[in-house]
């Protein structure tokens, strides 16, 4: 206790109140509170209450403009708060002994200023508590040291943070203070009362949830200690039940502020995304009844890591909040200034809601969203707004200043566009580009564990992967670039196919502006400035393609993008309806299989009428991703990009399974099943229909990431019909050739190629081929037989008989020619692969996509489909044969998750076999 009584003796030589303890009975006289149901409930007449968000998350920090944006909204909104805590600031949490650096005490003392011009409080937390000595009193000094140099900046309220840390005290520690929950009280009464009991202090305990609280919220030691020893006029942060609450009861709430002695500040989670690299969450704020606003002392929502698509998540706090602000029923009424007025009067009704009845006489989550989306649509419209690409972190060793002397700087900044060139991904000029997942940034979130149930009490981070960066955005085109024409885009609004799931990109690898000189049709351009937008774009002859004009982004698909990227433990109702159709379908498919003799016309009915409607709601996503990629406003595009095209090639992929199932698939197709429902969350919706695709487990074809830029070059996936041979033929023999000198067939046998390696699986195994498709047709296919073995026995019989017959038997004693040796392997006998291989690699399979795809995930996506109508009729591996001198399609396959089969007797000496296990 040494340590303790000379801070205690410090702060009291600098004329400052003792910290001293808190009783029971000082808090039971604080002010301003009277007791509703043995707790403590304010008058909702004329207290403070701190609503708006925290910057909270784990990854990459918003940016300065972001920041600014932010508070124009909370104004216009009336939420009045923002707390600073981004835990990728590494001088918040990592290095929080550092001071900041002259560019950094720039950029905060320009956001305490922005904030200050908006009338938002800015409260700056810290987060000591990974490595802090609470005895140590240098320790302490270097807090308060820090403290001293932020508030110089301006700010007036704080916060300490000691959250996600560990439990254990060091031995130094342990030596002074009795608990870890005395340690941390006792830094906290002495910071905050160094500082002048500033207005809003804002403590975060460790137990700082539900889950937390050992053995639970009522008998926690750490509690109690917190509610008996933390000054009364000291925040307590809490995040309800759990990190990331369903619902946050009236009673929970009741039940914690009679421990902690003071009604609680929440930090809700509800919308943070930072745990699940696949995981938006655009629904409405839910799950707190309005009951709670008068037995709270404020509410701050920590979202999504992705700034722009969190309109939905403040605004819908900000309709919450005034709906019972006062504790009475008001009208939501959100202006900003003399440009717009917002009137919306929240009824009881539910309006034909398809969610649960709603109860909560004050506010409906139903109409809030609505709300939220028809003035989030508005934004849509508008160009690009202001620079929206994230600054790095914090330099820990950037040079500490003296911020007294500082002028607040400008807000403004530029940024410049770097445009990514693909290659073609089967191309053996150039390097073909890696479709191996980019590397990430570790965040919150270890490992990946088991499904859980919806009802499940299990956090939603505990069933993800680690939470990933996802590439820089390109936020505004460069000055350099201005007088290049506008790009257009290709038009795809109409005739959408199967499988729209890519892009296509330039081939060379050029300078941003001698490609887009050159090639001004292209599909990848940066981002339009306000100079492009307004130059003539020309008027096409009579017999030249019309300019393409995008299709304006409407309300229901807005609707439909939130119920895509609900909320943390639910679906919304379109993803219900499309994930419960897609099971039914998969479930009952062997209704319509090919080798049913479909004598219940009704059910065959049923399962096609069904089918159509599920393909009907697959358009209608597909066409959403079309029109927001089209959407005039990038940077809320950029953010939203990488989990619009995730979800479109997912469910671009399950609507062609579908297809395939409908006319192709056998009655013994098998799915795996499990006791969970299968809307289980890991993944959010597109990991939901991952897990119902029977390669569920092939987690690299299902990873896709987007282009560099947002594009709306589309293509199809759909099964392969006897119309398509011709086109196939042709690919097949120009993927053969490529990089040849010499055609290895003459004009008199155009077929042979085609004939030696995909005729057989085009005749004899056509329920396993699909085709790619872009709009200039047929670019790539997919074929494959489930069983080579009596694949192998039809084609002597069905199909080697009429080669014979059509390419004569060269004469073996003179040196054949590549054409002749083609010729010669119909007329000899085929040594079959070995059957320890086969048990274990059953299926042939072949794959070729022409070089002017440079998507990558096209080539997945094919493969995908083919793999699934494999493994959906039993198959347990696939395998493919490359030519030793092809290193192209050797590189491809591997790309693929195909491997090198070691060598085993039995093999061809000329060709190499790569497998897959599925």
């Amino acid at each position: 206790m040494v340590q303790k009584d000379k801070a205690l003796e410090t702060a009291r030589a600098a004329g400052e109140p003792s910290p001293g303890p808190v009783s029971g009975e000082a808090f039971e006289q604080a002010p301003g509170l009277v007791e509703e149901s043995g707790i403590g409930v304010e008058p909702t007449d004329h207290r403070k209450f701190i609503c708006g968000v925290v910057e909270g998350f784990y990854g990459r920090p918003w940016t300065m403009e972001q920041r600014k944006e932010l508070f124009r909204r909370q104004q216009k909104w009336g939420l009045s708060t923002y707390l600073y805590a981004p835990k990728d600031d590494y001088k918040h949490r990592m290095f929080w002994r550092e001071l900041y650096s002259v560019e950094e005490a720039d950029q905060l003392m320009t956001l305490i200023s922005a904030a200050k011009e908006y009338e938002i409080e800015f409260i700056y937390a810290i987060s000591p508590g990974l490595d802090i000595t609470f005895s140590n009193q240098k320790e302490v000094s270097a807090l308060k040291r820090k403290l001293d140099q932020v508030s110089h900046f301006g700010c007036k309220s704080f916060a300490l943070l000691f959250d996600d840390i560990d439990h254990n005290m060091c031995p130094a520690d342990k030596e002074v203070f009795s608990s870890f929950a005395h340690a941390q009280v006792s830094i906290t009464n002495e910071i905050y009362q160094y500082l002048g009991e500033p207005e809003t202090f804002l403590f975060c305990p460790t137990e700082y949830c539900g889950t937390f609280c050992f053995p639970n919220v009522a008998q926690s030691p750490y509690l109690h200690t917190v509610g008996e020893k933390l000054l009364p006029s000291i925040e307590v942060l809490w995040t309800g039940p759990k990190v990331v609450s369903k619902d946050i009861s009236v009673e929970s709430i009741e039940e914690v502020s009679k421990i902690i002695g003071r009604a609680p500040v929440i930090w809700d989670n509800f919308h943070a995304n930072d745990y699940d690299p696949k995981r938006l969450f655009l629904g409405p704020y839910k799950g707190r009844s309005t009951e709670l606003i008068p037995r709270l002392k404020g509410v701050l929502t920590n979202p999504n890591c992705e700034f722009e698509s969190n309109f939905v998540a403040i605004h819908t706090l900000a309709t919450w909040y005034k709906s019972n602000m006062n504790g009475v029923r008001k009208d939501v009424v959100m202006t900003d200034g003399e440009d717009s007025t917002v009137s919306i009067q929240i009824k009881l009704e539910n309006e034909g809601s398809d969610e649960e009845l709603e109860t909560d006489m004050h506010y409906s989550p139903h109409l809030a969203l609505k709300l939220a989306l028809t003035e989030w649509l508005e934004d849509f419209v508008e160009p690009h707004q202001y620079n929206s690409r994230q600054v790095p972190q914090s330099d820990a060793e950037g040079a500490a200043i003296n911020a007294l002397s500082m002028a607040p700087p400008s807000l403004c900044s530029s940024t410049t566009v770097t445009t990514v060139f693909q290659q073609p991904i089967m191309s053996p000029a150039i390097p073909p580009l890696c479709l191996d997942p980019l590397s990430h940034t570790m965040a919150k979130g270890p490992e990946e564990v088991e499904v859980e149930k919806k009802d499940s009490d299990e956090e939603p981070m505990e069933m993800v992967v680690e939470k990933l960066d996802e590439p820089d955005p390109e936020a505004e085109a460069d000055p350099e670039q201005k007088q290049v024409g506008p790009v257009l885009a290709d038009k795809m609004a109409e005739g959408l196919g199967p499988m729209d799931t890519d892009k296509e990109s330039l081939t060379e690898s050029k300078s941003p502006e001698e490609s887009f000189q050159e090639d001004p049709g292209s599909d990848i351009a940066p981002m339009q400035t306000d100079d492009q937008l307004k130059q003539d774009l020309g008027v096409p002859a009579p017999d030249e393609k019309p300019l393409f004009k995008a299709e304006p982004l409407t309300l229901e698909d807005l609707t439909l993008l939130a119920e895509l990227f609900y909320l943390p433990y639910e679906h919304g109702p379109k993803a219900m309806q499309m994930l419960k159709e897609f099971d039914w379908l998969r479930a009952n498919s062997s209704v319509v299989s090919v080798n049913c003799k479909r004598k219940e016309k009704e059910k065959v009915a049923e399962w096609q009428s069904r089918a159509e409607k599920f393909e009907e709601m697959c358009c209608s996503v597909i066409q959403m991703f079309t029109r927001l990629s089209n959407s005039a406003n990038r940077t809320i595009l950029y953010d939203l990009y990488p989990y619009i095209w995730d979800i479109k090639s997912i469910i671009s992929m399950v609507k062609s399974f579908v297809q395939w199932l409908g006319c192709r698939s056998q009655s013994s197709a098998q799915f795996l099943r499990g006791d969970q429902e299968p809307w289980a969350f890991r993944g959010g919706l597109a990991g939901e229909f991952q897990r119902l695709l029977p390669i569920e487990g092939a987690n690299d074809l299902f990873y896709q990431p987007p282009p560099s830029l947002p594009t709306s070059k589309m293509y199809s996936i759909r099964p392969y019909y006897p119309k398509d041979v011709t086109a196939i033929y042709k690919i097949c023999r120009e993927m053969y050739s490529e990089g040849m000198e010499d055609v290895p067939v003459s004009d008199e046998d155009p077929d042979l190629i085609g004939d030696r390696l995909v005729g057989g699986l085009l005749t004899l195994s056509s329920d396993y081929g699909f085709v790619l498709e872009d709009d200039d047709g047929i670019c790539g296919y997919a074929l494959g037989t489930v069983d080579v073995q009596p694949f192998v026995k039809k084609c002597k019989l069905n199909w080697i008989p009429f080669m014979k017959e059509k390419y004569i038997k060269p004469d073996c004693e003179k040196d054949l020619t590549d054409a002749e040796k083609m010729m010669l392997s119909f007329h000899e006998e085929e040594e079959g692969l070995p059957d320890s291989f086969l048990s274990n690699f059953p299926s042939l399979i072949k794959v070729d996509i022409q070089a002017k795809v440079t998507d990558p995930s096209v080539a997945k996506s094919m493969m995908g489909c083919l793999l699934s109508s494999l493994k959906a009729n039993g198959s347990l591996g696939a395998f493919c044969q490359v030519r030793q001198t092809d290193k192209r399609m050797m590189d491809f396959y591997s790309k693929l998750g195909c491997f090198e089969v070691a060598k085993m007797e039995g093999f061809p000496k000329d060709v190499i076999i790569m497998g897959r296990s599925l």
